[in-house]
Formats: C-alpha cells, structure tokens, sequence
C-alpha cells in the first residue's frame, strides 16, 4: 500500500466529505431505492490513489456519513453496507486507478467497473443487506431496485468518462496522449 504524502491525505479528506454530502443531504431515497452521484468522489479517488485507498475512502465515506447523519427511520448502524462501499472502492480502484490509455478501452474498463458496482455490489449485496434488515423476500426487492440499476449504470460509465477525459484533472494523462499522437 502506497503512503500518503500531507496534500494527498487533504485531498482523500475532501473527497470523502463529498462522498459523505452528496449520499447524504443530495440524495433522492424512496423506501429501498436510493440514487445518489457518491460513486463520483469514489470513482475519482479510485482514479487518484488506487483501489486500497478508494475503499478505505468509501468505506470511511460510509461509516461517518451513518453517524454524521443517521437515517431519518432510526435504523442502527449495519457493516453490511459498509463492506459494500468499501468493495465499491476497491472495484473502481481495480479499473480506474491505471489512468486514461485510450478512449474504447477507457470506456470499457468504466463499463466493466460500473456494472460490477450497479449490478453485482448494489443491486446484489445491498438487496441481499436490505432483506437480511427487513425479512422482505430478496426477489421482490431485486425487482424493485433493479429499474435503480438500469438507471445508474449508463450515468455512471458518462460521468465517470468525463471525469477521466478532463484535461484539467488529469493533465498529464492528456499530454502522454498529445506526445504519442505526434510520433
């Protein structure tokens, strides 16, 4: 595991603020469904700092955002959940952290990373932490939020691609880009 200098550690701090806000107070959250754009903070730190620190990130994101601002029913404190984000993280990391190589294969590998995150960790493992906390017959809940799925995957691989392909984020991404392009 790679350590972090000072600015690095500000920078992952911030992050996980936003992941915090933007799944907490800017998240639309009806009954089992939630949607929310914290995979963008996550996803970036994936990009940043590889996929033990986006887990530990998202994990952290997760676990204070539970106790910063608890859930309006009153329900306690559950890992299950954070063990997903922290998975969510570390599935980023897995496929964001090597940078941009090129367009086709930037997209697939987001594509590939945002299924796994939709499909498998929070339509999967979150329907499966939901009826473990309700008793609801899991295939009634993966029938309620697989439309949630459906939705997010196509917005997550777009916004995700935008953030890979800034130029201002990633500078030197671009310029390897610009170099290799003039040879």
């Amino acid at each position: 595991m790679k350590m972090l200098k000072l600015k690095d550690l500000i920078v992952l701090a911030l992050l996980i603020a936003m992941e915090i806000i933007l799944s907490r107070v800017f998240s639309i959250e009806l009954l089992i469904i939630k949607i929310s754009f914290a995979f963008l903070p996550i996803a970036f730190a994936a990009m940043l700092f590889g996929p033990i620190w986006a887990g530990v990130a998202a994990a952290l994101g997760d676990f204070l955002g539970f106790f910063l601002f608890p859930h309006p029913s009153g329900t306690a404190f559950f890992p299950g959940f954070t063990l997903t984000a922290l998975l969510i993280g570390v599935v980023y990391g897995l496929f964001l952290y090597k940078g941009h190589v090129s367009l086709i294969k930037d997209i697939i590998r987001i594509s590939i990373a945002a299924f796994i995150v939709t499909f498998i960790l929070q339509l999967g493992l979150d329907t499966l932490w939901i009826q473990i906390l309700t008793g609801t017959d899991y295939i009634v809940l993966l029938k309620m939020r697989i439309v949630r799925s459906a939705i997010m995957l196509p917005i997550q691989i777009l916004l995700i691609s935008l953030i890979m392909a800034s130029k201002q984020l990633f500078p030197a991404n671009h310029e390897a880009t610009i170099d290799e392009e003039h040879e």
